[in-house]
C-alpha cells in the first residue's frame, strides 16, 4: 500500500512511486520567489548583479546584501532564503581558508562549489551525525577566477552544480535567462557584461532601477573581488 502525496511530502529522504523528492521540489520552488540575480562570465573576469527588495522606505539599502564575499578571488550572489545562504556562505568561507592554510593556494571555484553542495544533499531524519532537518531554500551563483581563468557556477537545492557563461535566478529568471540567450557574447568585456547585467535587471524588476535598489559586485584576475559604490551603480545605470 502508498503512501498518500501528503506522507511523501512529509519525509525529506523519502522518494515517491514516481521517483520524487518533494521536500526538494519545494526549496527549488521557494527560489523563484526569490530576488533576481544575474551572473556573466567574461575573458577578464565575472559580473553579479543582483535585486535589493526594498519593503520600506525607513530600510537602510546598505543591511540588504545580496552578494557576499567568499575570499579575494571568489564571490557569491543568492536567491532565496537569506538565512540559508548565511549558512552555505559561511561554510564556504571555512572551507576556503582550510584549503589556503594547508596547500598554501586559493581554492579552486569547482572545488568550493562541490563543498557547497555537499552539504547542501546532508539533510534527513536520524542518525549520529548533525544534519539539517529539511533541504536549503536557496540557489547560488558562484564566481571567481582560479588557475582556470573565470569560472560562474550554479547550485541548488538538490545538490546540482552546472557551470555557466551566463546564468539568472529566482523570481524573473525565466524572461532575464531568455534576454541573456539572446544578447551574450563569449567576446564581451567587463564594461559591457556590466551593461547587460543591469539592463537585465532593470526589465524584470517592478521598482524602478536605482543605485539603491541594485547590487553589483565583480571578481576578476587583476583586482579580484569587488563590490560596486552608489557612485559606480549610477554610472553603470546611467549608460543603460
Amino acid at each position: 500500500m502508498f503512501l498518500t502525496r501528503t506522507e511523501y511530502d512529509r519525509g525529506v529522504n523519502t522518494f515517491s512511486p514516481e521517483g520524487r523528492l518533494f521536500q526538494v521540489e519545494y526549496a527549488i520552488e521557494a527560489i523563484k520567489l526569490g530576488s533576481t540575480a544575474v551572473g556573466i562570465k567574461t575573458n577578464e573576469g565575472v559580473v553579479l548583479a543582483v535585486e535589493k527588495r526594498l519593503t520600506s522606505p525607513l530600510l537602510e539599502p546598505s543591511s540588504v546584501e545580496k552578494i557576499m564575499e567568499i575570499d579575494s578571488h571568489i564571490g557569491a550572489a543568492m536567491s532565496g532564503l537569506i538565512a540559508d545562504a548565511r549558512t552555505l556562505i559561511d561554510h564556504a568561507r571555512v572551507e576556503a581558508q582550510n584549503h589556503r592554510f594547508t596547500y598554501d593556494e586559493p581554492v579552486r571555484i569547482e572545488a568550493l562549489t562541490q563543498a557547497i553542495c555537499d552539504l547542501a544533499l546532508s539533510f534527513g531524519e536520524g542518525g549520529k551525525e548533525k544534519k539539517m532537518s529539511r533541504p536549503f531554500g536557496v540557489a547560488l551563483l558562484m564566481a571567481g577566477c582560479d588557475d582556470k581563468g573565470p569560472q560562474l557556477f550554479f547550485s541548488e537545492p538538490s545538490g546540482t552544480f552546472v557551470e555557466y557563461k551566463a546564468k539568472a535566478i529566482g523570481a524573473g529568471s525565466e524572461g532575464a535567462q531568455s534576454t541573456l540567450e539572446e544578447s551574450y557574447s563569449e567576446s564581451f568585456t567587463m564594461e559591457e557584461a556590466e551593461n547587460l547585467a543591469v539592463t537585465v535587471l532593470k526589465q524584470v524588476m517592478e521598482e524602478k532601477i536605482n543605485s539603491e535598489n541594485v547590487e553589483v559586485a565583480s571578481v576578476t584576475e587583476a583586482n579580484g573581488y569587488q563590490v560596486y559604490t552608489a557612485d559606480q551603480l549610477s554610472t553603470i545605470i546611467g549608460r543603460v
